[in-house]
C-alpha cells in the first residue's frame, strides 16, 4: 500500500480539488451535440487541419529520406548511415499509413454526433468519479490504491475487450479463408467436371473417327491385297519372259564360244611349231651371250684389280706429300711466330727505352745531370764539328 507524504498529499489533493470542480462544471455546460451549431464546423476544420499538416510533414520527411537514401547508395561508403536512413524510411512509412487511417476514420465518423458526446460525457463521469474517490482517500489514509485499482480494472477491461476483438478478428479471417477454399474448390470441381465433358466429347469423336478409319483402312488393306497379287503376278510373268530370253542369249553366246575355241586351238597349233623354232635360235642366241659377258666380266675383274693397287700406291704416296706439306706449315708458322715475338720483344725495348730516358730527363739522371749541362756547352762546339765531318 502507498502512501504520501503530508505536504504531498496537500498538494495532490488541492490539484484533484481543482480537476474535479473543472469536470463538474464541464458536465453541466457541455451540449448533448455540436450538430447544427456554427462553430461545429470549425471544430471539425482544425481536426481535419491538423490530421493533413501532419501528414504533409511527414510526407516531407520521407521525400528527404529518400532523397539522402540516394547519395548514401551513390557514395557506397557508410554501411551504418545507410542501415539507420532505411529504418526511419520504414518509420516514417508507418506514420503515413496510420495518418491516412486516422483520417478515413475521421471522415467516416464525425465527433459531432450524439453518440460520440454521449461516450465524453460518460468518460469524463468515470473519471471525475474515480479522481473524487481517489480525493477522499487522499484526505483520509494518504494513499491513493482507488486510483491504481481503477486503473487497473480499466486495463483489464481494455485487455478483455482488445483479446475479444482479436478473436473476432481472427474467426472473421479464418471464416473468410474457408469461403475462399470453397469457393476454390467449388470453382476446380466445376472445372473438372467440363474438363471431364469434354474429354467424354473428345473420346466420342474419337471412337466415330476410329470406326471410319477402321472401315476405310479394311477396305484400303483388301485392294492393297488384291493390287499386290496382281503386281506380283505381273512381275512373275516379266521375270519369267526375261529369264527366257537371257536362256536364249546364253545359249548363243555358248556356240558362239565353242566355234571361237575351236578356231583359237588351230591358231596355236600352227603357230606351235613357229614358237619352238623361235625358242631354239634364242637359247642358242643365250649361250652364246653369256660366254661373251663372261669374258667382258674376267677382263673388268682384272683391270679392277689393276686398278685397286694403282690407287693403293697413290694414296700411299698422298699421305706421305701431305706430311710433308702439314711439316713444312708447322715449321713456317713457328718461323713466323718467332718473328712475330722478335719483334714485339723489339718493340718492348724501345718502349721501355723511350720510358727510361724520359725518367732520366725528368728526374736529371745520368748524363742530363746539371753539372754535365754546364761542361757540355764548352763541348759543344768541338762535337759539332766532329758531327759535321761524321755527316759528311
Amino acid at each position: 500500500m502507498a502512501h504520501l507524504d503530508i505536504l504531498d498529499s496537500i498538494h495532490i489533493a488541492a490539484v484533484l480539488d481543482d480537476t474535479v470542480d473543472q469536470l463538474a462544471v464541464l458536465g453541466h455546460i457541455m451540449p448533448t451535440s455540436f450538430e447544427g451549431r456554427p462553430e461545429a464546423n470549425e471544430i471539425v476544420g482544425e481536426e481535419i487541419g491538423k490530421i493533413v499538416e501532419s501528414q504533409k510533414n511527414l510526407e516531407n520527411q520521407y521525400e528527404e529520406l529518400i532523397a539522402k537514401r540516394a547519395g548514401l547508395k551513390s557514395s557506397r561508403k557508410d554501411s551504418g548511415r545507410l542501415k539507420s536512413n532505411e529504418e526511419d524510411i520504414g518509420n516514417v512509412v508507418g506514420g503515413i499509413r496510420h495518418a491516412a487511417q486516422s483520417f478515413g476514420k475521421t471522415l467516416k465518423q464525425s465527433p459531432l454526433t450524439t453518440d460520440n458526446v454521449v461516450k465524453l460525457q460518460e468518460d469524463r463521469n468515470f473519471l471525475q468519479d474515480i479522481l473524487s474517490r481517489t480525493l477522499e482517500e487522499i484526505k483520509q489514509t494518504c494513499s491513493f490504491e482507488a486510483l491504481v485499482e481503477a486503473v487497473n480494472a480499466e486495463k483489464s477491461k481494455k485487455a478483455e475487450i482488445q483479446q475479444t476483438i482479436l478473436k473476432e478478428e481472427e474467426g472473421r479471417k479464418e471464416i473468410k479463408n474457408l469461403q475462399k477454399q470453397i469457393q476454390n474448390i467449388k470453382i476446380e470441381r466445376e472445372d473438372e467436371i467440363q474438363q471431364r465433358n469434354q474429354m467424354i466429347a473428345h473420346l466420342k469423336d474419337q471412337l466415330q473417327e476410329m470406326k471410319a478409319k477402321t472401315n476405310m483402312e479394311g477396305k484400303y488393306i483388301q485392294k492393297d491385297a488384291e493390287v499386290a497379287v496382281y503386281q506380283t503376278q505381273k512381275k512373275c510373268s516379266l521375270i519369267e519372259k526375261q529369264l527366257r530370253e537371257e536362256i536364249e542369249l546364253l545359249n548363243e553366246k555358248i556356240n558362239e564360244e565353242e566355234r571361237v575355241n575351236q578356231e583359237i586351238e588351230q591358231y596355236l597349233k600352227t603357230h606351235q611349231t613357229e614358237l619352238e623354232e623361235k625358242v631354239e635360235f634364242w637359247m642358242e642366241k643365250y649361250d652364246k651371250d653369256v660366254e661373251a659377258k663372261t669374258h667382258e666380266l674376267d677382263v673388268l675383274k682384272a683391270s679392277k684389280a689393276n686398278d685397286l693397287a694403282r690407287l693403293q700406291e697413290l694414296t700411299k704416296l698422298y699421305a706421305e706429300y701431305e706430311q710433308v706439306v702439314v711439316e713444312d706449315r708447322i715449321e713456317k708458322e713457328k718461323a713466323r711466330r718467332k718473328e712475330e715475338q722478335e719483334l714485339e720483344e723489339l718493340k718492348a725495348c724501345v718502349q721501355l727505352q723511350s720510358w727510361w730516358r724520359g725518367v732520366m730527363v725528368r728526374r736529371q739522371l745520368g748524363p742530363y745531370s746539371k753539372k754535365k749541362k754546364k761542361k757540355g756547352k764548352k763541348g759543344k762546339k768541338g762535337s759539332g764539328k766532329k758531327k759535321g765531318k761524321k755527316k759528311k
